[in-house]
C-alpha cells in the first residue's frame, strides 16, 4: 500500500467552542494521508486510477463554507468520513494544526479511519 500526502494545507473554517471564536473563520492547517494501492495507476498513468490529491484539496478548501464546529476534534472526524466516501482511500489520516495558545506553537488532533 502507498501513500499520498497533503501536508498544512491552509484553510480558514469557523471552529471553537465559545461563540466569539466561531464568530469569523480562522487559520487551520489541515495535513491529510491517503493509504491506497497505486499499481493500477503506476500501469496506465492516469489519474482515473488514482486518488487526485487536487480535487481533494480544493473540496477541503471549500469544506468549511456555510459550516461550523465546536470541536476539533469532530472536525476531523467530518474531514476523514468525506474523503473516504469522496474518494475512496483505504485508509486516512487527518492533522489538524489550530492556533489559539499564544505560547504554544500549535494545538493539533490526529485520526486515523479506515474505509469499511
Amino acid at each position: 500500500m502507498a501513500k499520498i500526502s497533503i501536508i498544512d494545507l491552509e484553510v480558514f473554517y469557523r471552529v471553537g467552542v465559545p461563540d466569539e471564536e466561531r464568530a469569523k473563520p480562522q487559520k487551520l492547517l489541515l495535513t491529510i494521508e491517503m493509504k491506497s494501492s497505486f499499481a493500477k495507476a503506476a500501469q496506465s498513468d492516469s489519474i482515473a486510477d488514482t486518488v487526485d490529491y487536487f480535487a481533494v484539496s480544493q473540496k477541503l478548501l471549500k469544506f468549511g463554507d456555510g459550516r461550523s464546529w465546536k470541536l476539533i476534534e469532530k472536525l476531523a472526524a467530518d474531514i476523514a468520513e468525506m474523503i473516504l466516501s469522496d474518494f475512496q482511500p483505504k485508509k486516512v489520516t487527518v492533522e489538524i494544526k489550530k492556533f489559539p495558545i499564544p505560547q504554544a506553537q500549535y494545538v493539533s488532533v490526529t485520526l486515523k479511519k479506515k474505509r469499511n
